[in-house]
Order: structure tokens, then C-alpha cells, then sequence
């Protein structure tokens, strides 16, 4: 049950992952066509600068889940990459339950009002010329909040099953050196 659990949340993070992956090159071009306009031809466009934004932040909100599957956040690896599979289990467990979690927690909870007055006000850009829809955008909070939730319960499961000795993976990896 637990092996499906995490099988589920892995695939819905890694195909929101790869689906917003795509909007690097995207995000890239636009910059790069604000630096050209600006520079070259001394002309500027708030609505390209703002859709930098915009993108950045999708990036950044919808991609936080995959980098934590694939354990690319930045972590003090003095101790960790010494230890065991179990050791790191333990380690992940931890880290998840007493910070991933709560901050999750901590970051929906204050943050849905600041969503929900967005959404009551259709908040748009107080620029003229600025993108409409900034209430969506404020909504990636959320879908961070969700999305990383999702995938910390996934690493709950996976690191409860390293430690029970009942990931499949590991275990056909490491073998009997699990300890």
C-alpha cells in the first residue's frame, strides 16, 4: 500500500515536472528578448517583463515537488552522504516530519487569505500595460503547497519503507547491507 502511495504521488510529480520543465527555453527567449529590446533598440515592454515573472514563478512553485523526488535540494552533507540507506531513511524522516511538513502547513495557512483576497479582487498588474491575472499566480502558492504536502508524504513512505527493510529498490540494490 504504501509502495502505491508513493508510486502515485512520484508519477503525478514527475509528469508536473517535466510538463513545466518545458517553460525554461521559454522563459530564457523572453529574457533574452527584453535584454535585446531594451539595449538594442532602446524600447521596453512591461507585459514581456511581467510574463519573465510569471514564468520564473510557475517554475519555481511547480517544480519545487520534482527536485525534492529527486533529493536535488540543497541539504548540509557533512554527516548524511556517510551514512546507511537506513541512516539516511532516518535522517529524511526526520527532516520531513519536523520541517518539510509544518512549513507546508505553516505556508498554506497564512497564505490562503492572501490568495482568497486576490481571487475575491480578480487582482490584476498595477502597471499600465502589466499582465491581467495575478490572482493565478498568487494561486501557485497553493499548488506549492499542495505539491510539496503530496511529495512529503511520498518521502514519508518511501523513508518508513527503507527503514522496515520493504522498499523493493533499495533492497535489490544493497542487498543485505542495509544495516
Amino acid at each position: 500500500m504504501l509502495q502505491q502511495l508513493c508510486e502515485t504521488i512520484d508519477g503525478f510529480t514527475e509528469v508536473v515536472g517535466r510538463a513545466t520543465a518545458w517553460l525554461l527555453p521559454v522563459m530564457m527567449a523572453l529574457m533574452f528578448l527584453v535584454v535585446v529590446l531594451r539595449y538594442l533598440f532602446n524600447t521596453g515592454s512591461i507585459a514581456l517583463q511581467e510574463s519573465v515573472m510569471y514564468l520564473h514563478a510557475i517554475l519555481f512553485m511547480t517544480a519545487s515537488a520534482f527536485t525534492l523526488k529527486h533529493d536535488g535540494h540543497v541539504r548540509v552533507d557533512i554527516f548524511y552522504r556517510t551514512l546507511s540507506p537506513r541512516g539516511r531513511a532516518v535522517i529524511n524522516l526526520l527532516g520531513t516530519l519536523f520541517l518539510l511538513l509544518p512549513v507546508c502547513l505553516f505556508t498554506g495557512w497564512f497564505c490562503f487569505g492572501y490568495v482568497a483576497k486576490s481571487w475575491a479582487l480578480m487582482e490584476a498588474s498595477p502597471e499600465s500595460g502589466g499582465l491581467p491575472l495575478v490572482y493565478l499566480l498568487k494561486s501557485l502558492m497553493l499548488v506549492l503547497v499542495v505539491t510539496m504536502t503530496l511529495q512529503g508524504i511520498a518521502e514519508l513512505a518511501r523513508n518508513l519503507m527503507i527503514l522496515v527493510g520493504r522498499y523493493p529498490t533499495l533492497v535489490a540494490k544493497e542487498g543485505a547491507s542495509l544495516g
